[in-house]
Parts: C-alpha cells; sequence; structure tokens
C-alpha cells in the first residue's frame, strides 16, 4: 500500500486494536488470474505457537478457497472511519482532500481442522453477542444446525507484514480546530475522522 512517511502509522498495539475493532475485512488472493476478494470477518488472535495470525471462515461453495495456497502471501484489507476534507476549512488556498484510516496485512494462509474451525466459531459469536440483550451460545444450538459447519471452510493467516494509513490532516496542524469543528458537523465517518484527529493531535 503507497502511504507517504508521514501517514504511516507503526504504533503496532494502536493497529492491532484498529483491526480487532474494525474486524470485518475483505480476504484477497489470485484465482483463475485475477484477484479474488471475499468480505468476512477476520478475527486477530495469537496462535498456539504465540503467532499474531487472522482467523476466519469463507462458504465451502466459495470458490476462492480452492486457491488458498499456503506458499503465496494473501491480502486482508480492513477500512476505518474516512471523510472527505473541504479547502474552505483550510487558513490558505489549497485544494481539498480525503482523511482516512486503511490497514492492510500480508500473510500465508493455512486451513483449519474441523475442531479449530469449531473453536473458531465460539470466538467469533461470543465476541460479538456479548453486549446483546438475549446473547445466543453455539452450545444452545441443535445438532441439525450445527451442522452447517461443515458448510464452510476455516483458516488462519499467520501475519507477515502490516502496513497502517492514518491520512488526518498531517502538516495542517494550524487548520485543526476549523477541521475538527467543520467534521464533527457532519456524518458518522466525519466524526470518527475528527476524533481520531484530536486523539492524533490535541488541540491546545
Amino acid at each position: 500500500m503507497y502511504t507517504p512517511r508521514h501517514y504511516r502509522n507503526t504504533d503496532l498495539q494502536e493497529v492491532k486494536s484498529f483491526i480487532s475493532q474494525n474486524s470485518f475485512g475483505i480476504l484477497v488472493n489470485f484465482f483463475e488470474d485475477r484477484p479474488w476478494g471475499t468480505h468476512i470477518p477476520l478475527e486477530l488472535q495469537q496462535d498456539t505457537d504465540g503467532r499474531d495470525v487472522l482467523v476466519g471462515h469463507v462458504a465451502k461453495a466459495n470458490p476462492q478457497w480452492k486457491h488458498f495456497d499456503p506458499t503465496a502471501q494473501v491480502l486482508c484489507i480492513f477500512n476505518g472511519p474516512h471523510s472527505y476534507v473541504s479547502s474552505s476549512w483550510y487558513h490558505d488556498e489549497e485544494v481539498p482532500t480525503w482523511n482516512y484510516i486503511a490497514v492492510h496485512v500480508y500473510g500465508r494462509i493455512q486451513l483449519l481442522r474441523e475442531d479449530e474451525v469449531l473453536a473458531s466459531l465460539h470466538d467469533l459469536v461470543n465476541k460479538y453477542e456479548k453486549n446483546s440483550q438475549k446473547p445466543i451460545n453455539l452450545n444452545e444450538l441443535s445438532p441439525d444446525t450445527m451442522a452447517q459447519i461443515r458448510g464452510i471452510v476455516g483458516f488462519k493467516i499467520v501475519i507477515d507484514d502490516i502496513q497502517a494509513t492514518y491520512k488526518l490532516s498531517q502538516g495542517r496542524e494550524k487548520d485543526h480546530p476549523s477541521i475538527i469543528s467543520a467534521l464533527e458537523k457532519r456524518d458518522a465517518g466525519a466524526k470518527a475522522i475528527a476524533a481520531a484527529i484530536q486523539h492524533q493531535c490535541p488541540l491546545k
């Protein structure tokens, strides 16, 4: 991913937290000489060897998994908030731009055994059910319902590299008060970008 130096986030703990909070990503590999992408949850975990991995699954009907090559890298893309930034919010004349947060993860993919897939599903459901009014537990579902596990293919991706772009009006610190004020009047994505700018460079 092209990332100018001043937009690069090298705080690995912050970036890992971002992945955990924005785990609905895009898994990309090559299928019949074309890039193929699937939108799925990709959960950041550590495997039994202490390695950082992404864990997920795809439908067995999705032909992508038949082209998982453990010797080749796959790409996982995680998108965060983004927003248009009007240059009318600057003190000096300039072109408009777009602020955003995005993380690319590269790694090698390995298929999981059925028991590992089941464990990953428990982790996934428990993570997203914990704040539900009536949380479900996979242990409470019938064998017929749980038999659907045979229709998916689970995998883990051993991470080789993480690249993070946090484009947050760096270099325009004197304009941050007006940028933040304008963003806070817009949609949810703009408000999140305003908060990220404020976190990166708190206003005096």
